[in-house]
């Protein structure tokens, strides 16, 4: 049994809008079909002569431009998405190095943008034009004009975040101007795409309205994988008013539809660095076997990285929808107020088949080796065993802020102030009857060879439905927060932020009864309820030194806080878990060093920084004692070097590097997988990414770009015990190409080849190290573009 150590408070007991989206395509395709003579000429965007580089942040709570902001950030505009060809928001992060994805927990399969950043889960600090965006979804770019990764603890600009920082989704909105893109693409594994953008300038207020329609379309497989797919459509109608005048009006919706055949991943067996053994019991005749199979499985070659080992009938459904309302006005020459209000909801129906452990029945034999599939714990009318999921996350939002420049004296100031209230939902439904199985619950569900699985196994009274069991979490949140940048003389600059977040979470959760009463089999009804609420302080400092006025130099700290129930809202009664609110938020800092430049007439940036992070209170529980404190402390100390923009007009560029020291400063002792002194799981200690274009006469245009990655481990412990299964992955270099050919103004072509030299590696594995899912092989797409 666990005790604790502490002193705070004890436990407590859509439809799309189709009518909205049609009377934008009515707005829009009588004016693109007028022919009059009286209508000004078409105006050609030219996409190609687009820069790489941002010069500012699209946050208004960054008061400076990037080059004398004080802290690591990352903007990966549109154009670079285009070239690469990059339609997931995994794919856009590829641009940023220190980033890698997770899959799930030994038999548990993640879904969505499981993210690690700077050795810390940050799947839940993914943000959209700076409101929170949660839920289990892989998020398109067809509505993105650039993604924004700021690194380093940032709670003065969001509240509650992960210690490594957050990444911010710009949304494309309109603009006073007439414009459209259009693509057509088409790839391996069955592969294609549909897009369009479409802007049109209104005669509504003198000409100061325009709408804006961007639509998706898409479905296909993933290349080097069998019976994967994914399959997605989106819309996104907006309205902007008084564009150019002191009052502006933007009103916006996202769709987004998906349903896919999720990827449960592949055995582990056979990779480099594989493990595994049987311990031996029973008689001499059982020994000698359990030798020969222990010797079996590591000796066994590895399966095709392309087989499938779910079920045909593995689904991945989501929905979701984001109603956006924004107004800005300038009160004065440099103070604007800005007023956001957003109401998102995402709905998620999903059953995955996922592998667990190998069997090798007869050693010697491949065709008897077989692998245990897992669709649900065995107990499906308690829980979903990871599998399968009903989820629903809401977020209802208001935020007010107004920035503004002043004097005092001689110091002259640009400051960003604010207040925002937020409400957000998760509420999770479990399911019966999932499984598909035999036996005991429906639970068991046949193995799969492990070199020919078969897809098509039959499911046992399948019929998916919930059971009355939930998890059901809000937070609530009033948030103040400010941010300035002083400006001493043109050599010196303070930048500054505080935040203070009021909270209040409440959990509960029911699990309906399981077995018959009065057998060894029952499970009783069960519930919980738990609650908590603080107040969080976040803060930041930089000092920036300009030793001219195309560069600087800065040194930075920021502070931030994690409270239990982090991001999804799950509070605990474990006595061991952060997550029960009798224990303090986490508490992160972060120092940073660096200095930033902009060349050649400020379209090339070349930065660089070091950095220190550090998070403490984290739970550690003794092996010995069993007692829990919140004593534990892990820290990435780390570098990391970018350069983005153009080096000639026809010569672009953007490429990182970082070095990432990352470990467990103090945690678990007294046990074979003490954790004191181990490496961060998930964090790569070098990682390298670049992209380069350049363009031709004649209309051509190459590009090409590489990524490399060293190996990370699934486990932090110092002196990882040796279990089945494979405990790091291997490093990688990654090399891919593209050539374009504008035929005309308003058509091009685009080819992209991926992974030009077939390099096997792996993109994600699991916590147990049994399965993983592979990074794709070599595969191409060609690309129709169109615009007037």
């Amino acid at each position: 049994m666990s005790h604790i150590k502490s002193r705070k408070h004890a436990v407590a007991g859509a439809v799309p809008p189709l009518t909205a989206a049609a009377t934008l395509v009515a707005l829009a395709l009588p004016a693109i079909a007028q022919q009059a003579p009286s209508l000004p000429p078409v105006q050609v965007r030219d996409a190609a002569a687009a820069d790489f580089k941002a010069d500012v942040s699209a946050n208004p709570k960054f008061t400076a431009p990037l080059v004398d902001t004080p802290q690591t950030i990352t903007v990966i505009r549109k154009e670079v998405l285009q070239q690469q060809g990059a339609v997931s928001l995994g794919e856009a992060l590829r641009n940023t190095p220190g980033i890698t994805f997770t899959m799930g927990e030994n038999g548990n399969t993640q879904s969505g943008d499981s993210i690690t950043m700077r050795g810390f889960d940050t799947q839940g600090s993914i943000y959209i034009d700076g409101v929170r965006d949660l839920g289990a979804i892989t998020r398109d770019t067809f509505n993105l004009e650039q993604v924004e990764v700021v690194k380093g603890a940032s709670g003065a600009d969001v509240g509650r975040a992960a210690a490594s920082g957050y990444i911010n989704l710009v949304s494309k909105v309109p603009q006073a101007d007439d414009f459209f893109a259009g693509s057509a693409s088409f790839g391996s594994a069955d592969r294609h795409r549909l897009t369009a953008d479409l802007n049109r300038k209104l005669s509504l207020g003198s000409g100061t309205s325009a709408v804006r329609l961007n639509l998706m379309e898409q479905n296909g497989g993933v290349p080097g994988r069998d019976w994967v797919k994914n399959k997605s459509f989106g819309i996104a109608p907006s309205i902007a008013l008084g564009l150019g005048t002191p009052t502006r009006i933007y009103l916006s919706h996202l769709y987004t539809k998906q349903n896919n055949r999720p990827d449960g991943g592949v055995p582990t067996v056979g990779l480099p660095g594989y493990y595994y053994s049987i311990t031996p019991s029973g008689n001499a005749a059982n020994r000698d076997l359990q030798a020969r199979q222990s010797f079996a499985g590591l000796t066994a070659a590895a399966p095709d990285s392309s087989n499938f080992y779910g079920s045909i009938q593995d689904f991945d459904k989501i929905e979701a929808n984001m109603f956006t309302a924004r107004v800005e006005h300038d009160i004065a020459p440099g103070t604007t107020l800005r007023n956001t209000f957003r109401y998102g909801k995402t709905e998620q129906f999903r059953m995955v088949t996922s592998v667990i452990g190998p069997t090798f029945t007869t050693p010697g034999n491949p065709f008897t080796y077989t692998v245990a599939r897992n669709r649900s714990d065995g107990q499906n009318r308690a829980s979903d065993g990871g599998q399968g999921r009903v989820q629903t996350n809401e977020i209802l939002t208001n935020q007010t802020n107004v920035s503004t420049e002043f004097m005092t004296g001689a110091f002259k100031h640009n400051l960003n102030a604010g207040l925002e209230l937020i409400r957000e939902k998760q509420d999770k439904r479990h399911l019966m009857f999932a499984t598909g199985g035999t036996g005991a619950n429906n639970a068991t569900v046949p193995a799969a060879s492990l070199y020919n699985p078969d897809p098509f196994f039959l499911l046992q009274n399948y019929a998916p439905q919930e059971n009355g069991s939930y998890d059901k979490g809000e937070t609530t949140t009033i948030g103040l927060y400010a941010f300035d940048t002083l400006k001493i003389s043109e050599a010196f600059q303070l930048t500054g932020g505080l935040r203070a977040d009021r909270y209040r979470t409440r959990f509960s959760n029911l699990r309906m009864p399981v077995g018959a009463a009065g057998t060894t089999a029952a499970t009783p009804l069960t519930t919980a309820r738990a609650k908590d609420s603080d107040t969080l302080f976040s803060w930041k400092l930089g000092a920036v030194y300009k030793p001219a006025p195309n560069g600087s130099v800065y040194l930075s700290y920021s502070a931030s806080q994690r409270p239990p129930g982090g991001d999804a809202f799950t509070l605990s009664t474990s006595n061991t878990s952060g997550d029960n609110p009798i224990f303090n938020p986490q508490k992160s800092r972060n120092i940073e060093l660096g200095t930033k430049w902009d060349f050649m007439d400020s379209r090339l940036a070349l930065t660089g920084a070091i950095f220190d992070t550090v998070n403490r209170n984290e739970n550690v529980t003794d092996s010995v004692t069993g007692v829990s404190e919140q004593i534990g402390k892990r820290r990435v100390r780390g570098l990391e070097l970018g350069v983005v923009g153009q080096i000639t007009p026809a010569w672009q560029v953007t490429a990182g590097y970082a070095y990432l020291d990352a470990k467990i400063l103090r945690g678990t002792t007294g046990s074979a997988s003490a954790t004191t002194d181990g490496p961060l799981q998930w964090t790569p200690k070098n990682a390298f990414t670049a992209w380069t274009s350049y363009r031709l006469p004649m209309g051509l245009t190459i590009g090409g770009g590489a990524r490399y990655q060293d190996g990370v481990t699934r486990s932090s412990a110092a002196n990882p015990a040796t279990a089945n299964g494979i405990y790091s992955s291997q490093d990688y270099w990654v090399v891919d190409a593209m050539i374009g050919y504008e035929i005309n103004r308003n058509v091009s072509l685009q080819f992209n080849a991926y992974n030009l030299f077939d390099k096997k590696y792996i993109e994600r594995f699991n916590n147990g190290g049994s399965r993983y899912q592979p990074g794709v092989p070599r595969s191409y797409m060609l690309t129709a573009n169109v615009k007037f």
